[in-house]
């Protein structure tokens, strides 16, 4: 069964993403994912673990079109 994440791989968006009393989101790609944390390019080349208990929500970035391969 694929996860809820693995639509979104290749995409541009932006997370929801909250730690402790903050939120914040973030612009960027996701990359790929395992058991427990996304891999999410911000800016080139710069890859970032994000627990998936983080994550809030997801959306599409309307302002960018990236496909990563």
């Amino acid at each position: 069964m694929p996860s809820a994440y693995s639509f979104w791989v290749g995409q541009a968006v932006i997370l929801q993403v909250a730690a402790e009393d903050i939120r914040v989101p973030l612009r960027g790609v996701i990359v790929g994912e395992s058991e427990s944390s996304v891999r999410f390019r911000v800016g080139e080349g710069w890859d970032i673990e994000i627990f998936k208990h983080m994550i809030l929500a997801v959306e599409q970035d309307s302002r960018v079109s990236v496909l990563v391969n």
